[in-house]
């Protein structure tokens, strides 16, 4: 079926950041490359800043987010028909251009941030729209959804949020711990949404959503990005596309049909869907999704939600 496919997570930036020169035109040098992404109707695709602390020497470091937003900028974004997407206006010559691949950017915790809003204000004008405050673990600004203690925001954490709203940056609550998703609502009024999780109510997981989280995420006007992770979709030796749907069927049950899109984590993952292992395959994704609901909704998931939630929420180009 033909359907441009908006995907709000992937881990492509961490693959090329640590495991050398990977190359973007290569077929499957990655689980998302641009042949992938043409060969699955992938036209939008999030990239993460993931910085992982055993992997580098000493703490997470501002330098280390500038080299991944150019490794998208020289690696990927000079690529034909590939581009940027930072202002709402962008977004809407990518709605009219139907050959163009928008890329946008995302951090996926504030440790390389180092609690310094001039570094935050940075970001933001090299192109980072969305931040997720925290992997699984704490960090100077709030505890993520592994730590033991299962804190909130520190005081540096809730002046992030305060610069966020001041920018326009949007938060990604995929990894906060539940006190910490629900302080976050206190603090700003702004959408929030989650890049990257899956109903709890399917599959108990840390990293999942409550019923009572996705119906605030939808009370706001928020999204949820559901992910092809097979740990957070079902306890099984084989996770198939069946066991995907049902954590659809549940977030639709409590009102998300318009606040329901993708968020693959695709070149974060080593287990994969059957036959959803990379994103040249998410057709096989679309087809189940049509046997079950009509071409509307299809077409919401694929890419509407996402679509007006960008349109919605992202800056206007400024001058």
């Amino acid at each position: 079926m033909s359907q441009r496919i908006i995907d709000f997570h992937c881990d492509v930036l961490y693959k090329m950041l640590y495991e050398g020169k990977l190359d973007f035109m290569s077929k499957d040098a990655l689980d998302i490359t641009l042949p992938r992404m043409q060969a699955g109707q992938v036209s939008m695709q999030v990239f993460a800043v993931f910085l992982e602390e055993a992997l580098i020497s000493g703490q997470p470091q501002f330098s280390q987010i500038l080299r991944c937003i150019d490794l998208l900028r020289e690696r990927i974004c000079s690529l034909p028909d590939v581009s940027l997407i930072r202002w709402r206006e962008d977004v809407e010559h990518w709605e009219r251009s139907p050959q163009l691949t928008g890329a946008l950017l995302s951090i996926e915790g504030a440790d390389g941030l180092e609690g310094d809003m001039v570094y935050v204000r940075t970001a933001y004008e090299l192109g980072v729209r969305f931040l997720g405050l925290t992997w699984n673990h704490s960090n100077w600004a709030v505890d993520g959804t592994m730590e033991p203690r299962q804190a909130g925001f520190t005081n540096k954490g809730r002046q992030l949020i305060r610069e966020c709203d001041k920018l326009g940056i949007l938060v990604d609550v995929s990894h906060l711990n539940e006190r910490a998703f629900w302080e976050l609502l206190e603090l700003t009024e702004r959408p929030v949404f989650a890049s990257h999780s899956n109903s709890a109510h399917v599959r108990k997981h840390p990293r999942n959503l409550s019923d009572e989280q996705i119906k605030a995420i939808i009370d706001r006007n928020g999204r949820i990005g559901i992910t092809f992770v097979p740990a957070f979709i079902a306890d099984s030796q084989q996770v198939t596309i069946e066991h995907l749907l049902s954590h659809i069927d549940r977030i639709c049950e409590l009102g998300g049909e318009q606040h329901i899109m993708f968020g693959s984590d695709f070149d974060g993952i080593d287990d994969k869907v059957q036959g959803l292992e990379h994103a040249g395959q998410y057709g096989n994704l679309l087809e189940a999704i049509e046997r079950r609901y009509s071409s509307e909704f299809v077409n919401r998931i694929a890419h509407s939600n996402a679509l007006q939630f960008l349109k919605t929420n992202l800056p206007a180009r400024e001058g």
